[in-house]
């Protein structure tokens, strides 16, 4: 496991690891709202190693990648896309895939907002959200949490706690061990309030970028979501063009950590079928 700080957008200091096969595709793994490089686990310290350059970054505001408390550092689009580049440049990562989680594929799209497809392969989207600040995002967030939200703003150290694990059951179909769980609450209660509260601050529609989009995007959304409605995922699909959608079953918000070895084995394929649609392409 290597560790890197790379500098992003306005100066941002980004908390970067890279482990894998320094020749594989690379996978860029990107977290959700208020949780850090250590989600990815059970990706990051999986046989995906053997074939696939693995990096995952800590988003601004989370873990250990700085956290300004500067409002527009959150909510404009640039600073987000210019992280991304900074790690996909710095790190000289050739055509990765982008895998985001829940607020992850919003990154991606800021990303391709600003930057465009051409230095990345595909992305795959893990229940996911593309919207945010209208009547229709908030449609595809459940009631359970939506009732989460005043807490996870407070400041309030109890009402916050408390708020987040909330949170964490929210995450699973069949619950988590004790030790997963507080891992969870501990890097989850590093972020700062201001900083949870800034990212869905946001408003935000990319159907018109979803709808142009060439590169392959795999859906991938728990059909026992209690966070984000499947519902999601499939008006994503319907506006993507080249969009598959997978509903893996008995499995929430956090596919890849509830059935790592499924969640694995299906990127993998999704991988490797990109990789050889490029080679055919060429």
């Amino acid at each position: 496991m290597k560790g890197y700080t790379i500098v992003g957008g306005g100066g941002v200091e980004l908390n970067v690891v890279e482990t894998g096969n320094p020749a594989g595709r690379p996978i860029l793994f990107i977290h959700g709202f208020t949780q850090s490089i250590l989600a990815w686990g059970k990706q990051i310290e999986s046989d995906l190693a053997n074939d696939f350059r693995l990096v995952a970054f800590d988003l601004r505001g989370h873990g250990r990648s700085d956290k300004p408390r500067e409002q527009e550092a959150y909510t404009e689009t640039k600073p987000w896309a210019d992280d991304v580049n900074a790690i996909i440049g710095g790190l000289g990562l050739e055509r990765p895939i982008l895998v985001g989680w829940s607020y992850g594929p919003l990154v991606i799209l800021d990303y391709i907002r600003y930057y465009g497809e051409a230095n990345i392969e595909g992305a795959h989207f893990v229940g996911g959200i593309t919207k945010l600040g209208s009547e229709e995002a908030t449609s595809y967030l459940t009631p359970d949490i939506l009732a989460l939200v005043p807490g996870l703003f407070s400041t309030d150290a109890e009402e916050s706690v408390k708020s987040l694990d909330s949170l964490i059951t929210l995450f699973f179909v069949k619950g988590c061990s004790a030790v997963d769980r507080y891992l969870m609450l501990g890097y989850e209660s590093n972020v700062p309030p201001f900083v949870r509260q800034a990212l869905f601050s946001r408003v935000l529609d990319n159907d018109d970028l979803l709808s142009q989009l060439q590169i392959p995007v795999l859906l991938t959304h728990g059909d026992e979501d209690r966070i984000v409605f499947p519902a999601a995922a499939e008006q994503i699909a319907s506006v993507t063009p080249n969009a598959e959608l997978h509903q893996p079953s008995g499995v929430g918000h956090a596919p890849f950590l509830e059935n790592a070895p499924e969640f694995n084995a299906r990127l993998r394929e999704f991988a490797v079928h990109v990789g050889s649609e490029k080679a055919v392409g060429a």
